[in-house]
């Protein structure tokens, strides 16, 4: 191709992007199907599926249909799935179903590891979805979260997910010192194998709305917050000793949540430590994302796999997202 002018230019940055073989042969970053984790959110009975109306595409659904999902990952060959309970009718004040040996998330974990060893489960370890209150932890009279208290808790919860199968506990209430009391624990049953994926960085943000829509929570926290536990989003080096604190303890992955609006945070623990690095795609960016793409403001596809590009560049080796499958699919679609 010639063309009439042509300044004397040496460096010409746009020669490695003129066709889309040479982009592709240069791209720095790049989203597979093994960085995905898709969170569900589990039922108790049979042949149930709720739509959650702030999430579209998401659903409540039972054990009978959580394998249909499972089936589906592993037929698109998404390796990781996070079990998130909605509690109906059993939550109280000490939150005694969270590590009940027959509850939901344990039927779940024996279930899905019986059906589909291959696999890998992650189970929420956190209070909220058991307590009248939707607090993380148990409270004193003041509805102040005690730490220690719900430690105890915490503890026989990833005993009890232990004991069904999980393939990581993943403490998300944000307590003091809970990642090495539970790594004892673990270490002292005989669970050796069982990994500590650490909500690390886990911010006091509005971008949880809608998960607490989905697991029932939200009625139950009513107009209190999660400010005295959860990280003050105008911080990060408070983030990275959280971080530290975690991985010292015993954490085997460490997590940033929200994702997009804390990319700077995801840099830094990736830059700054050598455990794997995971990001949350909350429930508030997939809605923001899914209204839209609904509305026709969004192509929905190229949206979301830059969005997972934007993870990639900022150091997550692995990506919670409720658009797993929706990825996997447009990267299968590519392959």
């Amino acid at each position: 191709m010639s063309h009439k002018i042509q300044y004397d230019i040496p460096i010409r940055m746009r020669r490695n992007r003129y066709s889309s073989g040479i982009r592709a042969m240069v791209a720095e970053n790049a989203v597979t199907v093994n960085d995905l984790i898709y969170p569900v959110f589990i039922l108790d009975g049979s042949n149930r599926k709720e739509a959650i109306n702030s999430m579209p595409g998401q659903s409540r659904v039972s054990l009978d249909n959580l394998l249909l999902i499972a089936q589906d990952l592993v037929d698109n060959k998404v390796n990781g799935i996070a079990l998130f309970p909605v509690i109906e009718g059993l939550k109280d004040n000490q939150a005694s179903q969270s590590y009940a040996d027959e509850g939901l998330v344990q039927t779940a974990i024996r279930l899905l590891k019986s059906k589909f060893p291959q696999l890998v489960v992650f189970s929420d370890v956190a209070l909220d979805p058991y307590t009248i209150h939707g607090q993380d932890g148990i409270i004193d009279d003041t509805a102040y979260v005690l730490n220690d208290e719900t430690i105890e808790v915490l503890i026989k919860q990833a005993l009890s997910h232990a004991r069904a199968g999980v393939d990581f506990v993943s403490p998300s209430d944000m307590m003091d010192g809970r990642i090495g009391l539970i790594r004892d624990a673990l270490d002292q049953h005989g669970f050796i194998n069982v990994g500590i994926m650490a909500y690390s960085a886990k911010y006091a943000s509005k971008y949880y709305g809608p998960f607490r829509d989905a697991v029932g929570s939200s009625s139950n926290l009513a107009n209190a917050d999660k400010k005295n536990y959860q990280l003050n989003p105008a911080n990060i080096k408070e983030a990275m000793c959280e971080v530290a604190l975690d991985i010292a303890e015993g954490a085997d992955m460490v997590m940033v949540k929200p994702g997009l609006p804390y990319l700077d945070v995801v840099s830094t623990v990736a830059n700054n430590f050598d455990k794997p690095v995971a990001v949350y795609h909350v429930s508030g960016e997939y809605a923001m994302l899914k209204a839209a793409s609904l509305a026709g403001y969004l192509d929905y596809d190229a949206t979301l796999i830059e969005t997972m590009l934007c993870f990639k560049r900022a150091g997550a080796d692995m990506i919670w997202t409720y658009s797993a499958l929706d990825v996997a699919r447009i990267l299968n679609t590519k392959s």
